[in-house]
């Protein structure tokens, strides 16, 4: 693992140098280790350190905790991954108290297209349970990640839910990755390495203690797009969540109870005052999101495409039989492979592009639409 991780996750164990102070080093430094390589007077003149901050970094002298830290995440295939990588949650970086640092196993895309979070009580009703079900199943064919915080209740079932469907799931944990809390979710929880993850801002040796809980909490609120609340009581865990997501302005889903339901307390309070938007299943997301406008899109543009086909000419579809489905291709590759000239295949490509049966991508690269 790179000496900069190192020095990242030696900055998290100084007490006197929390998230947004690990961050402006960072930034004005550019890296971790000039950091720690910088003069005593170098860092006291800095406007947001002082002495005090200046001297835990010159005095800290726990490299061997650090060194076996970095031998365990090698060992399990963790990944640390600072603010600025663009692995990290670009989600997390609109929040004013986003993590410096954040431990991820598993194979998701943390910055996926559609995420949304799906919280609730921990001893949900049988018709909670259903309606969480149902409505994870039918954000199936949306191409949307599930995350919660896999908690007993609605948080694992969201998350074994999400997994029967082939949906990505990712669980925020308030805890070291060196153990599962509840244990009881072990398995659900290798489930999700192979399909999702397991993200945490905590180092091993961190156990599930009361004050980790609000912390994981803006997590599960600040990477996602949206938080849905299935059943909640006027306090407890899902409700700092939803709380900590209208702060970020992120939209607020809520299912509605029973009047008088102690379960569904929570919910009532956030769509009365305004806090949350009253839903009763997947469409009301997907059409509140706009999530449904691209469904449509895409169903509307394959008959144009189809007929777009049907009239190409003899050098069109040379080019496009060139393609298949699931990779792209660089301009190079394209030319390289066409007997036509380069200057041909090149206003080929492009007019194929203009009648959206190619994708432009970065890097001069091309995709089947």
């Amino acid at each position: 693992m790179q000496e900069e991780t190192r020095y990242q996750i030696a900055l998290t164990r100084i007490p006197q140098i929390g998230n947004k102070i690990a961050q402006q080093l960072m930034t004005y430094f550019e890296n971790a280790s000039s950091i720690f390589k910088a003069s005593r007077r170098e860092l006291e003149c800095l406007p947001m350190m002082g002495k005090v901050r200046a001297n835990a970094i010159k005095e800290f002298k726990d490299f061997r905790w650090v060194d076996r830290e970095i031998a365990f995440l090698e060992q399990y295939k963790i990944a640390a991954i600072s603010f600025q990588s663009p692995l990290y949650p670009q989600r997390l970086l609109d929040c004013y108290d986003n993590p410096f640092l954040l431990y991820f196993k598993g194979n998701a895309d943390l910055n996926a297209k559609r995420i949304i979070n799906v919280i609730g009580t921990r001893v949900p009703t049988p018709h909670g349970r259903e309606v969480c079900a149902n409505l994870i199943a039918g954000l199936e064919a949306s191409n949307i990640m599930v995350v919660s915080g896999l908690a007993y209740g609605i948080d694992v079932l969201a998350h074994a839910t999400a997994l029967k469907y082939g949906m990505p799931t990712i669980g925020i944990l308030a805890h070291g990755l060196d153990r599962i809390y509840p244990d009881v979710h072990t398995h659900t929880a290798r489930q999700m390495v192979e399909q999702g993850g397991l993200l945490t801002e905590y180092s091993r040796e961190t156990t599930p203690d009361k004050p980790n809980f609000p912390r994981r909490n803006r997590i599960v609120a600040g990477m996602t797009d949206a938080t849905v609340l299935i059943e909640s009581g006027i306090k407890g865990g899902s409700m700092i969540t939803a709380d900590i997501a209208h702060s970020y302005n992120r939209d607020v889903f809520a299912i509605p109870g029973r009047v008088g339901d102690s379960k569904s307390a929570g919910c009532h309070h956030l769509i009365k005052n305004n806090q949350a938007m009253l839903i009763t299943g997947a469409d009301d997301i997907l059409k509140a999101m706009n999530w449904d406008d691209e469904v449509k899109q895409a169903k509307a543009v394959v008959p144009m495409q189809q007929e777009l086909r049907a009239e190409l000419n003899e050098e069109e579809r040379q080019i496009l039989g060139l393609f298949n489905k699931s990779e792209d291709y660089h301009i190079d590759h394209i030319y390289s492979r066409s007997p036509l000239p380069e200057s041909r295949v090149a206003s080929v490509v492009f007019q194929l592009e203009m009648n959206k049966l190619l994708r432009s991508m970065p890097g001069q690269r091309y995709q089947l639409v």
